[in-house]
């Protein structure tokens, strides 16, 4: 028998749709592997067994089943999307266990598609912090178990790169996709604003979260995003040479960006020259005030959040969090410092097509309550080392984190690629070339 494990999205989904594979089949080996192996990485907070293989029967017996891109696919959901029949709990104490009564507008477009919700992933509390803890369970990265996986989307990036599935839905307010895909070995894109429906809590924290995939290859990110995006996905560019500039600097003041992640960019900023693009260094013009428009943005959402939840069953951090954030609720609304800060920078990227940087400053804390710790000192441990995705969800341009070299640890190193609005299907294509000169390992050995 095939064993359909560590395949990549579209291997499965072509030999569903070929009839080399059944959904059912597919499913019950992943449901098997969790089953076996989630109790060391925690990726899950529910797995829908039963309802998964009932599902996989009804997707076998699909008439457009020789046309769904997902067919048979097993998928993950972070658990503040809804799941049809599934309470959401965004990783909270304070959060209703209520069974929802219809998928989130993403997971219903992943069904369409053929396919199967096997669970529901483990988040910080509200979604808050890069780190993956708390009432529901602890995300650990698979390469390195020692490890968080990072977060928000952690738990969906520890089921990817532990092959528990081949692919997972998550999002993106301040790195939450980009985040934990860097520390676990992944691809993922946060798209534009408009690409992908957002409808992510109260609000979309202002504007600034958006839905996305993380998978192992950058075809499976590409097929996945594009029946997320549904029929406004943008057709490929045509093949060309690109400018694009190098940095190596945190776009926050007083945080260095260790030596791994450094020498990743350098030496996918030589692949990237060896393909015939331009490449330069070049640092943004980030303005001295980031660090405070960045926190200030970052409270204030989880204020709007938490404003309809009982504080007290709200974790010390995630109150303080909220309470910081309430006194720049007002201000964020006008979304004037956002404004200031895409006209700051959007000289530089009409100068340059792609900013090539560091996806993290430098490994992820180790894993532990960090739900049960002061706010101060999460804020810190989130701060020095993810301070190079933020910049992005506050001008809402899209961005990538793309798997490139290792760590002393050998756990996966990675770099980011930005670039300005309706630029998603160009990162794509640099996230290729880089994924064809520097292959990766897909999946964490964890057998």
């Amino acid at each position: 028998m095939t064993n359909w494990v560590g395949r990549t999205a579209a291997e499965i989904a072509a030999a569903v749709r070929e009839k080399r594979a059944t959904p059912s089949e597919v499913v019950a080996e992943h449901l098997d592997r969790i089953e076996r192996l989630d109790g060391r990485v925690g990726a899950f907070r529910t797995v829908r067994t039963g309802a998964a293989l009932a599902e996989a029967e009804e997707v076998g017996a699909r008439g457009d089943l020789a046309e769904l891109p997902l067919a048979g696919v097993p998928v993950a959901v972070k658990d503040n999307l809804a799941v049809r029949g599934e309470s959401t709990r965004i990783g909270s104490a304070a959060t209703p266990d209520t069974p929802a009564d219809e998928d989130h507008v993403t997971v219903a477009r992943l069904r369409a598609a053929g396919a199967v919700v096997v669970g529901l992933t483990n988040v910080p509390e509200l979604c808050v912090f890069g780190t993956t803890e708390g009432v529901h369970g602890t995300a650990r990265n698979p390469w390195d178990t020692s490890r968080t996986a990072g977060g928000s989307s952690g738990g969906s990036a520890a089921a990817v790169a532990a092959g528990l599935v081949p692919v997972a839905l998550g999002n993106d307010g301040m790195g939450s996709l980009r985040i934990p895909a860097a520390n676990c070995g992944l691809v993922t894109i946060k798209p534009g604003p408009g690409v992908v429906p957002a409808g992510i809590g109260e609000g979309d924290w202002f504007g600034m979260s958006e839905n996305g995939p993380l998978a192992t290859t950058v075809e499976d990110a590409r097929l996945m995003l594009s029946v997320l995006a549904g029929a406004g996905f943008a057709a490929p560019p045509q093949a060309g040479t690109r400018r694009i500039a190098v940095s190596l600097r945190s776009p926050l003041t007083g945080i260095v960006v260790t030596r791994p992640y450094t020498a990743a960019v350098r030496e996918a900023a030589g692949l990237l020259m060896k393909a015939g693009h331009q490449v330069r260094r070049a640092d943004p013009p980030y303005p001295q005030s980031l660090s405070l428009t960045s926190l200030a943005h970052w409270t204030a959402g989880t204020s709007v959040d938490a404003q309809h939840l009982d504080p007290r069953l709200l974790t010390r951090r995630t109150r303080v969090h909220a309470a910081v954030g309430r006194r720049f609720v007002g201000t964020v609304r006008t979304g004037e410092a956002r404004e200031r800060l895409r006209r700051r920078l959007e000289p530089f990227f009409a100068e340059y097509d792609v900013l090539l940087m560091p996806a993290l400053a430098r490994r992820s804390p180790k894993a532990g309550p960090w739900h049960e710790r002061g706010w101060l000192r999460n804020v810190l441990a989130n701060t020095n080392y993810s301070p190079l995705t933020p910049p992005w969800n506050l001008t809402g341009w899209p961005a990538m984190s793309v798997p490139f070299g290792t760590l002393p640890s050998g756990a996966p190193c990675a770099v980011q690629l930005v670039a300005r609005p309706g630029s998603e299907e160009e990162l794509l294509t640099l996230a290729k070339q880089l994924e064809k000169a520097h292959p990766w390992q897909r999946t964490a050995p964890l057998d």
